[in-house]
């Protein structure tokens, strides 16, 4: 119940995190120097869990030319939302490629606090390029993006696998309703 309160009275602060970061995204997050090896850690951690559960998505790691993990992504609102958190992508080797922002701001009928882990295949070298040349990448535009749940995950066969990108959202703690990856920015930060 504490971590819900908590996660609450950061609705305020959030919103403006994202307003700001969403208006000078090249240069949020950047002083800390070259490698951020407490996020690399925990976008490990994350990863290693999404593959514990959900074995498929290890499988699908095998055939990616690049994995973006966001471990931890917070989403507050109450009518206006935003949601935030910074990842690390990572090479078929497990190399860190670069640091990556998501943000999104929404609006309509929301209230509470959740945090998750999202983690997204980029499963061609287009996917790749696309988000490294362009100048933020808004998930709708650009390449293709399938979000994947545990029932989908089962189903995925070599053929069936024709998208992009596909996007895993788990871990979640809190209360809110309505996660997805639609209108999410995804910047690269400078370092």
């Amino acid at each position: 119940m504490f971590k819900l309160v908590r996660l609450m009275a950061m609705v305020p602060v959030l919103l403006a995190a994202v307003a700001c970061s969403s208006m000078n995204s090249s240069t949020s997050a950047s002083t800390s120097g070259s490698s951020r090896p407490e996020l690399e850690q925990k976008a490990r951690d994350a990863y290693r869990s999404l593959v514990a559960t959900t074995p498929k998505a290890g499988e699908l790691a095998t055939k990616a030319t690049a994995v973006l993990v966001f471990p931890d992504i917070l989403k507050a609102g109450f009518l206006v939302g935003a949601q935030g958190g910074d990842g690390v992508m990572f090479g078929p080797d497990g190399k860190v490629l670069g640091y990556y922002n998501a943000t999104a701001l929404s609006y309509g009928l929301q209230a509470g606090a959740q945090s998750f882990h999202q983690a997204m295949f980029l499963m061609t070298p287009a996917a790749l390029s696309y988000l490294n040349s362009s100048d933020g990448w808004s998930v709708g535009m650009g390449p293709s993006v399938v979000v994947v749940d545990e029932g989908k995950a089962k189903s995925m066969t070599s053929t069936t696998l024709q998208s992009d990108v596909y996007a895993f959202i788990y871990g979640q703690e809190g209360l809110m309703a309505g996660l997805g990856v639609q209108g999410q920015k995804i910047t690269k930060i400078k370092q």
